[in-house]
């Protein structure tokens, strides 16, 4: 560490002409000197933990558990925000529109769906298709018992997600689960944009 540097004499009286003819801000109020000691850090509190339940060595995880930190698919694609008329809307959750093409991915892997997926909503949005259906299954329990839980129905899951990203999603209004009549939670509703 290295020495404090003093100002020699020069430099000293150069500062003591400035300090003559500077004017206070406050000439009335005496300021103390500043305090140059650090201030303490403050300790974080401590704050209660919940009592790890009782458990034996050896013993199996809860295999039951759900594992996905999401909100169910199904509440969060109710929970999003009505983009086309809300009649329209109403009498397709009801299964009263009738779709004008359908995709069936089920029983496809992610790599071979993607490129199906993109090329129907695409293709369907170029010829003047305004509903279509896309039909993924609701997946079987895959989980071989790993470290790592396989989530069911992957293409349920993931299908919802390439449609919201480009270039897809700008062909698409609405999306929402089938009516039961047209495959229910293993399949969906596309509601597609005009083509312009």
């Amino acid at each position: 560490m290295r020495k404090p540097r003093h100002l020699s004499s020069e430099e000293r009286a150069l500062w003591d002409r400035v300090a003559e003819r500077a004017t206070p801000l406050h000439p009335t109020r005496e300021e103390p000197a500043p305090d140059l000691t650090p201030a303490p850090k403050p300790k974080r509190p401590i704050l209660p933990r919940e009592p790890m339940p009782d458990f034996k060595v050896g013993q199996k995880a809860n295999a039951a558990r759900d594992h996905d930190v999401m909100r169910p698919l199904v509440d969060r694609l109710a929970g999003a925000p009505v983009n086309m008329d809300n009649k329209s809307f109403g009498k397709m959750k009801r299964g009263k529109l009738k779709p004008e093409a359908r995709i069936d991915l089920h029983g496809m892997t992610l790599a071979e769906a993607h490129p199906e997926l993109l090329a129907f909503i695409l293709g369907s949005q170029a010829v003047g298709r305004r509903l279509v259906l896309v039909i993924t299954g609701k997946g079987k329990d895959r989980d071989d018992g790993g470290p790592i839980p396989t989530r069911f129905g992957v293409l349920r899951h993931q299908v919802p997600q390439w449609m919201a990203l480009p270039p897809i999603s700008q062909a698409i209004l609405q999306v929402t689960p089938a009516h039961l009549k047209h495959g229910g939670h293993g399949a969906y509703y596309v509601y597609l944009r005009r083509s312009r």
